[in-house]
């Protein structure tokens, strides 16, 4: 059953964007000093409140200090802690933040481990610890009882009436987060309580810790809790024992670390001498997208489910207060470039993501036999990408690189510079050559259809890029050969690609990589696969101006057409493709997003103002919804991020449908 401790007065204030901000905070502690102790967790509540935190928690045992031992067993150290939360409990009457701190209480012949969590004067719950630690350095059951050795029971203590219970308990805050709680050791154990709490709805678990410092043990719990945070799709503010503590055997750092779904997003500084406190914004609207779309999580569910039903469990909801609507600036970093690996693991990833292209093309040529394949290449980024991934694919099978027919096909847009490099490039590699200029056919397909060619419209453009995909598909029939597609993964998002143009191929090794990478993954094999000639040539492609070519250069020769000044800056779009396809973002939270990573403070990406930012995403919506259509047809082609456009995977959208609702939203930023 599901039993409703406290209920709220209504409040319709949603989370902002569906962050959260909390805190970890780490106070000063004199072991046995209830007063003092309790005077540092006001001075660190009261900056937290200051700072618009909405939920802070502080070490186990903060009230009287972890490392008491035996005088655990003293009725006037249980008592002090009492007295203290009483303190506490008055402190907060006026504060609008919760709290969740540690203490030892006695519960009839039971010593319990316990976290009190307190907002407004109130004692919303007790949660008592379930796994203790009794090896090496730890004596916990010399002074306490696990949870398990507990029956529901309601008791009187710091003045109020609260249930303490071994079942699972959430808490509820006004604006309809959910949060759980865990105490140290508990997140060690083969199945912690967080698995439990993040299947009846936590959205966040918090952890009063007191795990002492030892050599290569503090990497270990950054990986534990990163993994058990990414395993709950959760977030996860883990708070441990600091300065004060005793140093008789063992010492304690200080850990104040904050996760979102596996990815550290706070932490404090560890042997600090000093109180300290650690504060993130948790994006919720995100971890419960993370939910819905993954089917596993949503299945493990079940279990929950039915050991309620059968009165097996009983999971004890319990509402905070209501509270007044608190001030919302994003505060956390935001990657502008959300495709790109970190610099830490940037080479590895690239090597990862190659393979993967290497490997889809592979079994696609073993499988047809074929050995040959042929590409259009134009001395651009994209076709240059997919022509690397066709020579280490025939590199890896053992097959002749000539078995790669490149053809060059200048038109009326070519300039000098990509012709060179796409005719450098292809020697360089060694393979076949076939230059096949479009000019004098796509003329003479002006004459038969009646167009005149001074009219340098979508007719004009869109024939180029026709006759260019005819000659490699008529080549293909030729040589008993494979098409290998070039177009990329913002491309498909925008529909930046002429239909039954180079919109087709027989296989598109580019369609799950993004704009925004493929210039890292040319940078990456130029600078790990090649030699220093080749080297050359990728590197003036990466410098090379975006641009379909299918204008005529500049008087001066260069390229007139650049995409990002026609469709707009690729950054922007691969931004918002990637918050609006993997967590559903609306375009609200996509702006505030980018109005952040796009501030001025990331070295790697350029500033845009507001207005550019809402006209471009508009630009986005409106395309990505109406060029459905164009990749609901698309060839085959691997997945190598977490985000594809496939129609026969991740992206299954009628082509007919409206933008009204997103444009709309747009109009009101």
């Amino acid at each position: 059953m599901v039993m409703v401790q406290h209920k709220s007065q209504s409040n319709k204030n949603a989370m902002k964007q569906g962050f959260i901000k909390v805190a970890s905070a780490i106070p000063l502690v004199r072991v046995g000093d209830c007063k003092y102790n309790t005077e540092q967790i006001m001075s660190l509540v009261e900056q937290a409140e200051k700072r618009d935190v909405e939920i802070v928690v502080f070490p186990e045992l903060s009230i009287t200090g972890y490392s008491c031992q035996d005088l655990f067993h003293q009725s006037m150290l249980l008592d002090s802690a009492e007295n203290a939360l009483m303190l506490l409990l008055d402190f907060t009457r006026k504060l609008d933040v919760v709290v969740i701190l540690g203490l030892p209480i006695a519960v009839g012949d039971l010593l319990l481990n316990c976290a009190a969590v307190i907002q407004q004067g109130q004692l919303l719950g007790l949660v008592p610890k379930t796994y203790l630690p009794n090896y090496n350095e730890f004596y916990e059951k010399r002074w306490f009882a696990s949870s398990q050795d507990l029956r529901t029971s309601v008791i009187r203590y710091a003045g109020s009436q609260v249930m303490i219970t071994s079942d699972p308990q959430l808490f509820r805050t006004c604006d309809g987060a959910i949060f759980g709680i865990e105490i140290c050791e508990d997140v060690w154990a083969p199945t912690p309580p967080s698995n439990q709490l993040v299947l009846a709805g936590a959205d966040l678990i918090f952890n009063l810790s007191a795990s002492n410092e030892l050599t290569g043990k503090h990497q270990y719990l950054k990986t534990l809790l990163a993994q058990q945070s990414a395993r709950t799709m959760a977030g996860y503010v883990y708070s441990g024992c600091g300065f004060g503590e005793s140093t008789q055997d063992v010492v304690y750092g200080g850990n104040a670390l904050i996760y979102g779904n596996g990815r550290l997003i706070g932490e404090g500084e560890r042997f600090s001498f000093e109180p300290q406190m650690s504060i993130a914004q948790i994006d919720i609207e995100r971890l419960r997208s993370e939910r819905r779309n993954n089917s596993t999580f949503v299945n493990a569910q079940r279990n929950i489910k039915f050991a309620i039903q059968n009165a097996h469990l009983s999971i004890h909801t319990i509402d905070c207060k209501a509270t007044q609507p608190h001030s919302f600036v994003l505060e956390r970093s935001i990657a502008p470039h959300p495709f790109i690996p970190s610099s830490a693991d940037m080479a590895d990833d690239c090597d990862e993501i190659f393979n993967i292209q290497v490997a889809g093309l592979a079994k696609r040529l073993v499988h047809t036999k074929s050995k040959t394949v042929v590409i259009g290449v134009s001395g651009g980024l994209d076709s240059t990408l997919a022509l690397l991934v066709c020579v280490k694919t025939f590199d890896k099978l053992k097959m002749d690189r000539k078995g790669i027919i490149g053809v060059t096909m200048p038109g009326f847009g070519t300039t000098e510079r990509t012709h060179d490099n796409a005719l450098n490039l292809m020697k360089s590699l060694g393979i076949s050559i076939r230059e096949i200029n479009i000019t004098a056919s796509v003329n003479q397909h002006f004459r038969d259809i009646g167009h005149d060619p001074v009219k340098r419209d979508t007719t004009y453009e869109n024939c180029q890029a026709r006759e260019r995909t005819q000659i490699l598909m008529d080549l293909s029939n030729e040589l008993g050969a494979l098409v290998i597609g070039t177009g990329d993964l913002s491309e498909l998002a925008l529909g930046w690609a002429t239909y039954n143009g180079d919109h087709m191929s027989m296989y598109g090794v580019n369609g799950g990589v993004p704009k925004t990478l493929i210039r890292y993954l040319v940078k990456f094999v130029a600078e790990s696969e090649l030699d220093a000639s080749s080297k050359a040539i990728l590197m003036d492609i990466i410098d090379t101006p975006i641009s379909p070519e299918l204008l005529p250069a500049d008087e001066n020769g260069t390229i007139r057409q650049k995409t990002e000044d026609l469709v707009g800056p690729y950054e922007l779009h691969d931004f918002f493709l990637y918050y609006f396809l993997r967590f559903g973002f609306r375009p609200s939270k996509l702006y505030l997003l980018a109005r952040r990573a796009f501030d001025g403070t990331h070295p790697e990406a350029k500033t845009y103002s507001d207005d550019m930012i809402k006209h471009w995403l508009k630009i986005f919506v409106r395309r990505f919804f109406n060029q459905q259509f164009k990749r609901s047809c698309l060839p085959d082609g691997p997945k190598v991020g977490s985000v594809s456009l496939s129609p026969r995977g991740d992206w299954r959208m009628p082509s007919d449908a409206s933008a009204t609702v997103w444009l709309a939203e747009c109009e009101t930023l």
